[in-house]
């Protein structure tokens, strides 16, 4: 129920501008579990990254569909990620370090990798 929830309030800060966290996201971010606050933070910043290089326009990052995330203190390496862009899923990578809160972004790095072929959407329970 947690992951649907996180995927849930993932998709409403979407559409946040880049290194902007308004009160009201800083609220719902606050009411999740330490852990889940960590990759929520972190799966919005990616966003931000990918958008701000130009060429997609994420509106959502799914951080565990082909490997779990590994958590290190404040940290998490998520090597099997995924976003959306323009109706179509991409595979990403990323290293991102959080403050101790979760919240305020160390360092983040990020490789984005090739599209995932639609015939492999379901099975990732990846969809539009």
């Amino acid at each position: 129920m947690m992951r649907h929830w996180s995927l849930v309030a993932l998709t409403l800060l979407s559409a946040l501008p880049a290194h902007a966290l308004e009160a009201r996201i800083v609220r719902q971010l606050n009411a999740l579990a330490p852990d889940e606050r960590r990759e929520q933070r972190c799966d919005i910043e990616a966003m931000n990254r990918i958008r701000e290089e130009g060429e997609f326009k994420p509106d959502k990052v799914i951080a565990y569909t082909f490997a779990d995330p590994v958590e290190t203190d404040n940290s998490i390496r998520a090597p099997g990620a995924v976003f959306r862009s323009g109706g179509d899923w991409y595979r990403l990578k990323f290293d991102c370090e959080t403050a101790e809160q979760g919240l305020k972004i160390m360092s983040f790095d990020y490789k984005i990798g090739s599209k995932v072929p639609r015939e492999q959407w379901e099975r990732y329970y990846l969809y539009d």
